[in-house]
């Protein structure tokens, strides 16, 4: 069996990936970097890197405070790089994401109800963001987040721009 040696890549070391295809039509197939699309994104934008069906994992830069967002359904975030810390409160009266709304939304104003807790979280570490609570993100340096969740009027995508393709 040869070595294999696992390289964890960050914001300030990564390498770009390849694929290997087997048996298969490599025009199936893209990818791209978490660490190359959060190094060429603003902070906090939410730009995604994975697709099914509706689904989308969201790629974003860690960096300063983010502003407040709210979802109508649950979703997983999971820190690829750096410390981040994650801040959730109740929202105030009014500040409801409508019901049966796909992804996160941007909150106007700062969530007017009581605080339920905070998360530290570094690399590998993943927090629920629970359907119906105002969540904020804050980084002293500069990080990474994949974010499991519903495409949503915040998701963007660059596909053209982030993926490489192959063909033959």
């Amino acid at each position: 069996m040869p070595d294999v040696k696992t390289v964890f890549g960050s914001l300030a070391d990564y390498q770009k990936g390849g694929i290997q295809v087997i048996n298969d039509d490599p025009r199936n197939y893209v990818f791209s970097n978490v660490f190359e699309v959060a190094s060429k994104a603003r902070p906090y934008e939410r730009v995604a890197v994975g697709k099914n069906f509706e689904y989308v994992i969201e790629c974003l830069r860690a960096e300063g405070t983010s502003s407040w967002f709210i979802c109508d359904h649950d979703e997983f975030a999971l820190v690829m790089d750096g410390t981040v810390e994650v801040r959730l409160q109740k929202p105030g009266a009014g500040q409801a994401a409508p019901a049966g709304s796909d992804g996160a939304i941007l909150m106007k104003d700062a969530p007017g109800g009581p605080r339920m807790g905070r998360m530290v979280c570094r690399r590998g570490h993943m927090a629920l963001l629970p359907k119906g609570a105002a969540y904020q993100f804050h980084a002293d340096a500069p990080g990474v987040l994949t974010i499991q969740t519903v495409h949503g009027p915040l998701t963007i995508e660059r596909w053209a721009e982030i993926c490489e393709t192959r063909s033959i």
